[in-house]
């Protein structure tokens, strides 16, 4: 996933943190998570050293199906990004 926060815009939406809330975890280790459950490959930036601890620590919880299906009913098809697909490396 490139960008697989999108930016910060999913950090305050209702259904991520009432998900994170019942995991005790933060919106974006949800995020991380429900794309290690679908089998996709994150690229995760960050500088901040308290981030990348927190960012790796999605191995020890796992979401139910009904949390999976929540969270597949919030994709908009956005791009925050350029098209990887395309972009002129």
């Amino acid at each position: 996933a490139w960008s697989p926060l999108m930016q910060g815009q999913l950090l305050s939406n209702e259904t991520i943190l009432a998900i994170a809330e019942n995991h005790n975890k933060s919106a974006a280790q949800v995020i991380l998570r429900w794309d290690i459950q679908q089998d996709i490959l994150l690229a995760v930036k960050s500088v901040h050293k308290e981030r990348m601890i927190s960012n790796a620590a999605v191995f020890d919880f796992e979401l139910s199906s009904d949390e999976m299906a929540q969270i597949n009913q919030l994709n908009e098809s956005l791009r925050v990004g350029p098209d990887p697909d395309t972009f002129d490396f």
